[in-house]
C-alpha cells in the first residue's frame, strides 16, 4: 500500500522512508494538508499529516470523498482536526500521544536563557565585530522563582532542569504531579503563579479552556522584569495583548516557539514576501523577544519516536486494532 505524507521536511523524509521500507511505499510531500492540497490525496487510503495541517470539516470531506480512511497525524496536538466530522465520516484518526519530553523542555530552557542572556543580540553584534557589553546584562537563575503552567511529562522535565538551576518552583495544573512535588514544587492558583514568578513557562495543551490562558489580565499580573516562554501552542497567549505590554516596556524577555496565527507562515520561506501579519511583524522587532519556528520537538530522538509511532499506528489500523494513539476509531 502507498501512503501519502504531507508536510514532510527534508530531514524527516529519509527517516520516514527508512521506517516504512519493506512494509509500505510512502510518498512524501513538503506541502501542508489544507483545503487547497487535500485533492492530491485522492486514491490514498492512508494519509499522514503534520502539526500545521488544517483538517477542518471541508478538508476531511474532501479526503473521505477521495477514499481516505486513516489520518495518521505526526504530532501530539490535535486541535487542528475536526474530530466530530471525522467521526461522522467513519474515518480513523490517530496521533502520537508521546515522544521525548526532553526535546521540548530543553528547548524551552534554551529560549529562556537566550532571552535572559541576550544571546541573539550578542551573536548579531559580534558578527559585525561589535564586542561591547552594553545592553547584554542578564540575571542568575539560581534562587529565582519559576512558574510552570502544566506539569505533565514535558512540564516535569522542564521542572527538573529548573530544580538543577536551584530555583524556587511554582506549579499550576488540574492535578498535581507527585514527581514535581517531590522536587519541591508548590502548586498555586494561576494568578499567584503569574504574580510571583521571575520566569513563566507554558506546557499545557490548547483546549477551549486554555485558549488565551495568558490574556491581558494575566500579563498585567506578571512582574515587569519577568521572562515568558511558550513552547506549547500559540493560542495559549493573546498575542495582541502581549504586544501591547511589550510596547509599554514590560518584561525582561519573551521566548516564543509557537504563534497563534502560525498556520501558513511557520515551516515556510516567507523571506521574499511582504509580511501580511502586522502582529507578528511587530513582535519580531522587539530586541528582547526571540521567535522560533515551532522547532522545540525537532530533535532526531523525538522525530524518530514520532515516526516509529506513526508506523505502529498504520499497522494497528490495518489490523483493526485500537491503541492509546487512536483519537477516532473508524
Amino acid at each position: 500500500m502507498e501512503i501519502l505524507a504531507f508536510g514532510v521536511t527534508a530531514d524527516e523524509k529519509p527517516l520516514l522512508e527508512r521506517a516504512f521500507a519493506g512494509q509500505h511505499e510512502i510518498r512524501c510531500l513538503d506541502v501542508f494538508l489544507s483545503e487547497d492540497t487535500a485533492p492530491i490525496a485522492a486514491g490514498y487510503e492512508i494519509v499522514s499529516s503534520s502539526v500545521n495541517a488544517d483538517l477542518n470539516g471541508r478538508v476531511l470531506r474532501t479526503l473521505a470523498a477521495g477514499g481516505t480512511k486513516l489520518i495518521a497525524q505526526r504530532s501530539t496536538g490535535f486541535n487542528n482536526i475536526d474530530l466530530d466530522v471525522a467521526r461522522q465520516l467513519g474515518m480513523t484518526v490517530s496521533r502520537v500521544s508521546y515522544y521525548s519530553p526532553y526535546s521540548v523542555a530543553e528547548f524551552a530552557w534554551t529560549l529562556a536563557m537566550a532571552v535572559n542572556r541576550r544571546i541573539v543580540r550578542a551573536s548579531i553584534r559580534t558578527r559585525d565585530f561589535d564586542f561591547r557589553l552594553n545592553g547584554l546584562m542578564g540575571r542568575d537563575m539560581r534562587g529565582r522563582t519559576v512558574g510552570v503552567l502544566g506539569t505533565g511529562k514535558i512540564g516535569e522535565a522542564f521542572t527538573r532542569i529548573a530544580h538543577g538551576f536551584g530555583m524556587n518552583l511554582l506549579g499550576w495544573d488540574v492535578a498535581q504531579n507527585p514527581a514535581c512535588v517531590e522536587l519541591g514544587m508548590k502548586y498555586v492558583d494561576k494568578e499567584e503563579l503569574f504574580a510571583s514568578s521571575d520566569l513563566v513557562s507554558l506546557h499545557v495543551p490548547l483546549l477551549e479552556s486554555t485558549h488565551h490562558l495568558v490574556d491581558a489580565a494575566a500579563l498585567r499580573l506578571m512582574r515587569d522584569d519577568a521572562i515568558l516562554v511558550n513552547s506549547s501552542r500559540g493560542g495559549l497567549i493573546d498575542t495582541d495583548a502581549l504586544v501591547t505590554e511589550l510596547r509599554a516596556g514590560r518584561f525582561a524577555g519573551v521566548g516564543l516557539d509557537v504563534y497563534e496565527a502560525e498556520a501558513g507562515v511557520f515551516f515556510l520561506d516567507k523571506s521574499l514576501e511582504a509580511v501580511e501579519d502586522d502582529t507578528l511583524a511587530r513582535l519580531v522587532t522587539f530586541p528582547h523577544v526571540v521567535v522560533t519556528s515551532h522547532q522545540a520537538y525537532y530533535t532526531s530522538d523525538a522525530v524518530g519516536q514520532i515516526i516509529d509511532t506513526t508506523v505502529a499506528n498504520v499497522a494497528d489500523y490495518l489490523a483493526g486494532r485500537r491503541s492509546e494513539n487512536t483519537l477516532v476509531p473508524g
